[in-house]
């Protein structure tokens, strides 16, 4: 495998960050997971906007233009003969000391991984999930807004912790109002009544690249899509559930805190989108 760093392709033995760097130091850095499909890579431009704006909004220079980024993943994919899979793009704030202060940090470091994505199994698709609501509460937008794609994800790493001790294969957040903000690592829809629900990004959930693209599938299929503030009780009594995400694409949820949502099985609305996001992923992208 060949990891860009900074403008240079390195062997895995060689790829390495320093010590000081304060993205390992304090999580001060930002990122994407972006995937491949068929030799292109799936919304790229608009993982390179949200990674810039994620950038901005914490005052990190990321030291190359969107362009030049765009090109810099092309080749990492290149260089790995990648077809299908997972690419991670990491800017960190850089070297400095063991001070907070980033204005220590005088250059951000660029990395950009690419290799084979380990997905759901096929059968997890046809069975769908069962989810549990955790305890952990969903960072306050004004603390740190979850819209900042940061390398700090300790807020989703204990909600993860917590649904794997519950037995159960995903975790759902609520925001200190008590609402749905998303799971662990994806964000979270209901269909009721042939009608799609997703939480308002300002409950607490991500500016979702993939809940952007499911929103413009549904709408084309004559599904109205609406964001209103959603409790767990809209969540039991939904007709279907799934997550998204770039990693998992559309996951059937089957199962939320041992409540049985709609039939037990992936509705046919779910399945539609799949079959409608799926479809997309053959033909759209940047070439490779």
């Amino acid at each position: 495998m060949k990891i860009y760093i900074d403008g240079k392709f390195f062997g895995e033995r060689d790829a390495k960050v320093s010590v000081f760097d304060h993205g390992l130091l304090y999580g001060d850095g930002v990122f994407e997971g972006i995937r491949a499909y068929h030799g292109r890579v799936f919304k790229l431009q608009e993982h390179i906007d949200r990674l810039y704006y994620s950038a901005k909004a914490i005052l990190l220079t990321i030291p190359m233009t969107p362009a030049a980024m765009m090109r810099a993943v092309v080749e990492t994919c290149r260089k790995n003969r990648i077809r299908d899979g997972y690419i991670r793009l990491v800017v960190t704030r850089g070297v400095g000391n063991l001070g907070l202060n980033p204005s220590n940090c005088k250059k951000p470091s660029v990395i950009c991984i690419a290799g084979k994505i380990q997905v759901y199994p096929a059968e997890t698709y046809e069975r769908g999930v069962s989810i549990v609501t955790v305890a952990t509460t969903r960072n306050l937008v004004s603390a740190l807004n979850p819209a900042i794609k940061s390398l700090n994800y300790l807020n989703n790493i204990l909600a993860k912790i917590e649904a794997n001790n519950a037995g159960a294969e995903d975790g759902i957040l609520l925001n200190a109002e008590g609402f749905v903000a998303e799971c662990t690592v994806q964000n979270i829809f209901i269909v009721k009544n042939i009608k799609l629900f997703t939480p308002p990004l300002s409950a607490g959930a991500l500016y979702g690249i993939t809940r952007e693209t499911v929103i413009e599938l549904a709408e084309q299929g004559g599904w109205p899509v609406s964001e209103p503030n959603l409790t767990r009780y809209d969540l039991y009594c939904a007709d279907e559930c799934f997550a998204t995400g770039t990693g998992a694409e559309i996951m059937p949820i089957t199962k939320i805190d041992g409540r049985v949502i709609g039939t037990g099985k992936p509705g046919k609305v779910t399945r539609n989108l799949m079959e409608r996001y799926h479809a997309l992923t053959k033909t759209s992208g940047e070439p490779i």
